[in-house]
């Protein structure tokens, strides 16, 4: 019982350093705060789980880090089933109704630029550059925490800023 108790305060002060940074990294990937939260949540419960059996518990924020990053992934693949059978019941609908420009004003009036041009780029460079440069993450951390070499991350944040100067000389 000793043991669970020591668990539940090294995750108590974790969720204290690290739960607010892993929110906002979330929520740059996912721009939905709740579906942020529930990413992070998850990543919390997770290393509890298995925190007897982690072999180095100073490791324990990258861990964090990854589950975060993983978990966006899948949530992201989750919205992405939900936006497409709503495409296909919104084509339905405006086989009856077209829509008004008054929906159109409102679509691009709620868009936050930045968040925007970060999710129009390829889901591994927009991680990179919200890891590299929001969380100022060096390479081999970046590396570490999506599981890729130090070389792909250069290039996924070359072509990242690339795409995202582009974007903002139009």
């Amino acid at each position: 019982m000793d043991e669970r108790r020591g668990a539940d305060l090294a995750i108590g002060e974790l969720y204290a350093d690290h739960a607010r940074g892993l929110v906002r990294l979330a929520w740059l990937l996912l721009h939905d705060e709740q579906d942020a939260e529930e990413v992070v949540q998850d990543a919390f419960i997770a290393v509890h789980r298995h925190w007897d059996g982690m072999r180095d518990h100073a490791a324990a924020t990258a861990y964090l880090r990854r589950a975060v990053v993983n978990g966006a992934r899948s949530a992201l693949r989750r919205r992405g089933v939900r936006e497409r059978y709503a495409a296909s019941l919104a084509r339905d609908r405006d086989t009856w109704s077209g829509r008004g420009p008054d929906d159109v004003v409102i679509d691009v009036e709620t868009g936050n630029e930045v968040a925007a041009a970060l999710s129009a780029l390829p889901q591994r460079q927009r991680e990179v550059l919200v890891l590299r440069y929001y969380l100022d993450l060096d390479l081999t951390q970046t590396a570490a925490t999506l599981g890729i070499t130090v070389g792909s991350v250069k290039t996924h944040a070359h072509r990242g800023l690339t795409a995202l100067r582009a974007g903002w000389e139009r």
